[in-house]
């Protein structure tokens, strides 16, 4: 019989609809970052240092590039015979099929990969996180402790904290209180996400709240067991993490890779993070093209000027191009004399020669002000934006424009061209 110590199970399968058009295509977690990754590359590579050899990977909404990126996890060293990494889609059985309708009930569909396990511990992670984390620390803690359940806390500034679930715990940091996104938070201390159980406290209440709808862990499992008497302690972790999940704070992690002194360090060699890469030859710089305080990706050429920003693979920036405070991801082609501030612009589009992107004052999204916000222009996968045109602030554009849909040649800030079926 197979027996793992600590099984993880890398949540995978949300949408990430705060991201806009970033997502319309994509799962969050393929979403990608700092230039050369993708949001999920950091929990396995986590998994990985942490010696953590078994994950399952749940999935859902648009997974088919989420696969691809996995694979059979060669990267990350999780081609196991044994473990290793499987990718778990909802599936059809002989009396019912339906999709996982919240964390919880992805992971009860999913009870016989891990009873195949027959693990002590089962550690649940979300994959649109930012960080770097040893699960052994977080383990040696749970056991430490005597815990039925540990979650991972991280002190948010309190103006915050309302996005987040928050716990209230005692000197020895047992947690007294729950509160689920609160309207007017008492603590500060967020549930990042990151849960050690042990295996038979998760699988009881997994049967038991089996007919709940949309069972979720932060919701329904941890009150449950609370509830029930389990001891339920947390983990406060000090290092860098942040939840790329609006358009802010996913712009924001990727600027801060290129501060003079990162916050969070890409490069340590004793904390790798591994990616699947294709093999592309190295980045060009002409004589007249200038790279300060960024990221470039391979295969990418330069013959304009990139400041503070995050630029991947096989990028083409054209003469006279200016980019500064960016994102630009792979396959991009900025053509000759346009202006980039302040942009995200996701794979394989095309900006035209003299645009400007992120001109004038901000002005509120009209579609939506909740998503496009921060001074940013948002620009989706594939999509073209024609020569000579001008866009404003908190913009939206996803699909192939042309020109008659500048009026007088500018996007003013707060517009969107969405076109839908692009």
């Amino acid at each position: 019989m197979i027996k793992k110590e600590m099984i993880a199970m890398l949540l995978a399968g949300g949408q990430g609809s705060r991201l806009g058009v970033l997502t319309s295509k994509l799962a969050k977690p393929a979403v990608a970052f700092g230039g050369k990754y993708k949001i999920i590359d950091f929990p396995l590579s986590n998994c990985i240092n942490s010696g953590i050899d078994t994950v399952g990977v749940l999935t859902q909404y648009r997974p088919l590039r989420l696969n691809q990126h996995i694979g059979i996890g060669i990267p990350w060293d999780l081609d196991r015979n044994i473990g290793g990494v499987t990718v778990l889609p909802p599936y059809e059985t002989s009396t019912n099929s339906q999709w996982y309708t919240g964390t919880a009930n992805a992971i009860y569909q999913n009870l016989e990969y891990i009873d195949y396990y027959n693990p002590d511990y089962v550690l649940i992670l979300s994959g649109d996180h930012i960080y770097k984390m040893d699960y052994e620390v977080m383990l040696d803690y749970h056991k430490t402790s005597k815990a039925d359940i540990t979650l991972a806390t991280y002190q948010v500034p309190m103006e915050e904290a309302s996005r987040f679930g928050v716990v209230i715990t005692d000197d020895t940091g047992c947690i007294q209180e729950f509160e689920e996104k609160p309207e007017h938070p008492r603590s500060n201390k967020a549930s990042m996400g990151i849960y050690i159980f042990n295996w038979k406290v998760l699988r009881d209440a997994l049967t038991e709240l089996k007919d709940q709808p949309s069972c979720d862990f932060g919701k329904h499992i941890i009150p449950h067991c609370h509830e029930r008497g389990s001891k339920i302690c947390a983990y406060d972790y000090k290092g860098y993490w942040k939840d790329v999940g609006t358009l802010g704070s996913y712009w924001e992690a990727n600027m801060e890779l290129v501060d003079i002194i990162p916050e969070f360090n890409l490069y340590e060699e004793f904390w790798r993070i591994y990616t699947k890469s294709d093999v592309l030859p190295p980045q060009y710089i002409d004589p007249q093209g200038s790279v300060t305080e960024s990221i470039v990706g391979e295969g990418t050429e330069v013959y304009g000027t990139i400041e503070h920003s995050v630029i991947g693979s096989g990028v083409t920036i054209g003469k006279g191009a200016i980019i500064k405070n960016s994102i630009i991801m792979n396959g991009v082609v900025i053509e000759d004399g346009a202006v980039i501030d302040k942009a995200i612009i996701a794979e394989n589009s095309v900006i035209g020669k003299n645009t400007e992107l992120g001109v004038g004052e901000e002005a509120e999204n009209e579609l939506a002000p909740h998503i496009y916000s921060f001074g940013l222009v948002t620009v989706g996968e594939n999509s073209v934006i024609p020569a000579n045109v001008k866009v404003g602030k908190n913009v939206a554009i996803f699909g192939e424009t042309t020109e008659d849909e500048y009026p007088g040649g500018l996007l003013k800030s707060g517009s969107s061209i969405i076109k839908v079926g692009e």
